[in-house]
């Protein structure tokens, strides 16, 4: 059972959890329906604001406007240029993390950040995020499953939330409002491609034998790219339902071709002779034999909103969404001289291929009334995650000659049932202002599941002494075997309420409280307190302390699986193994605990004509991080798998509650509008994002793993290192946009600050230097309906720094000549047009 922490059980109230945030007109008692002004409400609260600088806890919103100028093709990449402390870290060569990348808002892990869609909790995907990138052993909302399209605003609390909306919001909430409009539309093309020239990477012009019979290689000028293709046609239209209600559909259809930003590989491909000869087909052989750069991805996306008035004050409304994506991405080459190939199958090697075949589906529906003084929403929201996996162009070394090419790896599925009903009422308790009160209740019900593979996915074929024969199982990932199969569910219960109320006429103050119960690991209280103070028409000051949680996720409890993991350049067969398992156990392996977290904001908000200044920092502390243990391995290791009945397993990784961290920052927003009479109007902004995070404690090795020596670590430097200086510690994003009669430019400024690609040890760490990177389009609005743009995302072509020569392992540095723990994009400058159409 989880235990209340003194805030939580000192805070009576909460915010409750989930509410459909839509814009709302309505007035005051007190005024004329003249003077009606028109009120929000948003992310963060259930009070309808008059604008977002009412707010206790800082909300950005994105407009539709932004959105569209953005010459972005996917939702994480237009959050990443709007909001500078969001992050979507690059990825490559990291299995299904290439297909669905993981996003992270203040340096915290991917399922720190709950996301809704239309105030309700949207599903997370089925993918656990295992391989060494930023996010790794966490599962998260795909977000580029959303088309922007279907987009009206989006709205980003930058505030601690668990304690409003339940698990994950410990780092923010991202709510999605889809467009709502009941006539209208648009239909939008984007086409675009890389037009790069990769900086310190050089073309492999010839290949022969040197002077100390070693290969030698002449090489060019940095090398020219021009790939990527990628065409997206999207478009929505609005259509009224009856006289009372409307419906807006929405769809979008992405074409992305792979980008590769491989060097050439300097190994040598074919075995020599006996008298030490290379083979003649050394010479000519593919060396550009990686793809080190975006996955083949296919997208289509489909969702609606509706609504309808069955009377004033009875409505019904719908939202629901359809996504398929088909992705394809590259593994390591295996040479042909390489152990784990057939050489009667690929006599020249083979680059094994990942692919994906993800499909997404959720439906909500509610009804809202008005009774007796009372506000009243009951809802349901269903949303399942089906991510399958297969492998092609590969094999099964161990079947040798008699193996397929292509395999069906096997499926993971996540789904999600939530009810949930709230009402929310103003009664006069005797202050000077009557009190807003929010009461509620949610169920929530998920499961998980992985299915098994064809049985030559996962095989590995033994001699007579029951030793494999080769490397088993698909090459480049393993299939999910019958012993991996899960099938697992839980539910939770949740009881909320709040109260809002202003104090004086300037003082705001929000008491809210959380009570959760979980079916399998227990139960917990949190809690909120919230003010804002207004000093004066143009200044405020603001700030809020909460408690809240993350529980561990299905998958983390329950995945189970084998596959191939990179090391230093070395292949292992690395297990993972859920804590309830023989083999994870006897390292040491417990249950898991939800994570606890406190989280403190305060800030102030300036305003004056044109002028908005915002100041809000933050720390968040977090107690019983669920994190994903060093792959363990050693003779000692090995024996104890055996004994656990793993014989085919060189290491063995588990989730454990292992470390406490600390998040410390500052975010600074500042926006200035200039009317420039006969030349138009220029919109400056500019916005700061100061973060730091440290791990504070990392927990002592458990008993079973401390008596193997000190040499063995759960958690180790590498993985500390990672949760540190994984992201950029600053970030500032710049924005100019001036309009002048038909013109519009946009120019976009991003300073990533320093990240680091960690090591075991610090003298093999890569720092990645701070960089700018510059977006800019000029678009023309030919006729009232029509409208062409062109831009260029990374106009100046920016890399990292390249590998290459680095300490570290040569090979692979020429071959990967970017680090993958860029902050941003390594695939170079990305030209574009687009037109629209809006009816």
């Amino acid at each position: 059972m989880l235990k209340p922490s003194f805030l939580a059980a000192s805070v009576s109230l909460i915010l409750a959890s989930a509410p459909a945030f839509t814009f709302k007109a309505h007035a005051s008692s007190s005024q004329s329906p003249e003077l009606k002004p028109e009120v929000i409400e948003v992310t963060g609260t259930r009070r309808s604001l008059r604008s977002i600088a009412e707010s206790t806890v800082p909300v950005d919103i994105i407009s539709l406007d932004e959105i569209n100028s953005s010459g972005q093709l996917e939702l994480s990449q237009v959050l990443t240029t709007l909001i500078p402390s969001f992050n979507f870290p690059n990825s490559q060569l990291a299995d299904g993390t290439d297909h669905a990348r993981p996003a992270v808002l203040r340096g915290l892990a991917p399922d720190h950040t709950l996301v809704l869609v239309n105030g309700k909790r949207r599903h997370s995907s089925a993918l656990l995020n295992l391989n060494g990138t930023v996010g790794r052993g966490s599962s998260a909302v795909d977000l580029n499953m959303i088309p922007t399209a279907a987009i009206k605003r989006i709205e980003v609390l930058r505030d601690g939330a668990a304690a409003q909306y339940g698990s994950d919001a410990i780092a923010g909430v991202i709510n999605i409002v889809l467009k709502d409009a009941d006539e209208g539309g648009s239909l939008n093309f984007t086409y675009g491609k890389y037009d790069t020239q990769m900086a310190g990477a050089k073309q492999l012009e010839r290949v022969y034998q040197g002077d100390d019979g070693d290969l030698a290689f002449d090489l060019g000028e940095d090398r020219r790219i021009s790939d990527g293709n990628t065409g997206t046609l999207s478009g929505n239209i609005g259509l009224p339902l009856g006289e009372n209600g409307f419906v807006h559909l929405s769809a979008e259809m992405r074409n992305k071709a792979p980008s590769n930003r491989s060097g050439f590989d300097p190994r040598a491909q074919y075995a020599k002779d006996d008298a030490g000869s290379f083979d003649p087909r050394e010479f000519d052989a593919e060396r550009y034999n990686h793809r080190f750069g975006k996955a083949d991805i296919e997208d289509v996306a489909f969702f609606y909103n509706a609504g309808y008035d069955l009377s004033d004050t009875l409505s019904l409304y719908s939202f629901g969404s359809y996504s398929e994506r088909e992705g394809n991405s590259g593994g390591f080459f295996r040479r042909p001289q390489d152990g784990r190939n057939v050489v009667e199958i690929y006599p020249n090697g083979f680059l094994p291929q990942i692919t994906t075949q993800v499909d997404d589906f959720a439906v909500a529906a509610g009804i809202t009334s008005h009774t007796a003084g009372w506000d009243l929403d009951s809802s349901i929201n269903y949303g399942r995650n089906q991510f399958s996996f297969g492998v092609t162009n590969s094999l099964n070394t161990s079947m040798g000659a008699q193996s397929p090419t292509d395999f069906d790896n096997g499926d993971l599925v996540y789904d999600q049932l939530t009810l949930n009903f709230d009402a929310k009422n103003s009664i006069d308790l005797g202050l000077y202002e009557e009190v807003f009160i929010t009461v509620g209740a949610e169920y929530r019900n998920e499961s998980y599941q992985i299915k098994a593979g064809e049985e030559a996915s996962y095989l590995t074929v033994l001699d007579a002494q029951g030793i494999p024969v080769a490397a088993g199982g698909a090459q480049v990932m393993a299939g999910f075997s019958p012993a991996s199969a899960v099938d697992e569910s839980r539910h939770n219960i949740a009881l909320f309420t709040e109260l809002d109320t202003y104090l004086t006429a300037k003082w705001n103050l929000v008491v809210a409280a959380r009570f959760e119960d979980y079916s399998d690991f227990g139960s917990t209280l949190t809690g909120k307190l919230a003010t804002r103070y207004e000093f004066n028409d143009a200044l405020s000051f603001r700030g809020a302390i909460s408690t809240g949680f993350r529980a561990p996720s299905l998958a983390q409890s329950t995945y189970k699986s084998v596959s191939t993991v990179f090391e230093n350049g070395i292949p292992n067969e690395v297990g993972l193994f859920p804590v309830d398992t023989p083999a994870a156990q006897a390292l040491g392996a417990k249950t898991l605990d939800a994570e606890e977290s406190i989280n403190i904001t305060a800030g102030f908000i300036y305003t004056h004509d044109a002028f908005s200044f915002t100041v809000d920092a933050y720390r968040i502390d977090i107690d019983d991080r669920i994190v994903l243990s060093e792959n363990l391995s050693g003779d000692a290791v090995e024996d104890i798998l055996k004994s656990a009945g793993e014989h085919n397993v060189q290491r063995v990784r588990y989730f454990t509650n292992a470390i406490d961290s600390r998040t410390q920052g500052v975010d600074i927003v500042a926006t200035y509008s200039f009317d420039l009479s006969a030349l138009g109007e220029l919109s400056l902004s500019a916005a700061l994002n100061l973060n730091d995070t440290e791990v504070t404690h990392v927990k002592d090795n458990p008993a079973e793993l401390a008596a193997l020596g000190d040499e063995y670590q759960y958690f180790a430097r590498r993985e500390i290192a990672r949760f540190e200086d994984g992201t950029p510690k600053d970030k500032l994003n710049l924005v100019a946009t001036w309009q002048y009669q038909d013109w519009t430019a946009i120019l976009k400024a991003t300073r990533y600050g320093e990240t680091t690609d960690s090591s075991s040890t610090i003298e093999k760490d890569e720092v990645l230097d701070a960089k700018w990177i510059t977006d800019l389009e000029v678009a023309y609005q030919m006729t009232q309906q029509w409208r062409v743009a062109i831009g260029a995302n990374n106009l100046f072509d920016q890399y990292p720094q390249d590998t290459v020569g680095n300490i570290g392992f040569s090979n692979f540095n020429q071959i990967f000549p970017y680090s993958a723990f860029s902050a941003y994009n390594t695939d170079g400058r990305f030209v574009y047009a687009k037109a629209s159409f809006n009816f």
